[in-house]
């Protein structure tokens, strides 16, 4: 089994409007962290340096990391738009 790690990142604008910034996506967690690293230093990013936990931060701006196995579907259940 393959996984893949995908790093984004989230910033909240004036008004709440989501300003995501898909930033790579890594072999390896080791290297999503590498990553986070060099990344974390650069102006705007420096602003909301930390990992997200969804489950455990109020504040969902920062970096997000997900991993993914690769050649499997992720989003089976259709969509409707309201």
């Amino acid at each position: 089994m393959k996984r893949i790690f995908v790093l984004q990142h989230l910033h909240v604008l004036p008004g709440g409007c989501e300003d995501v910034k898909f930033l790579g996506v890594y072999s390896s967690i080791e290297s999503a962290h590498a990553a986070i690293s060099r990344l974390k230093l650069q102006p705007g990013f420096c602003d909301h340096p930390n990992i997200v936990d969804p489950d455990n931060d109020s504040d969902d701006q920062g970096f997000h990391l997900d991993d993914y196995e690769v050649d499997k579907d992720h989003w089976t259940q259709g969509y409707v738009t309201v």
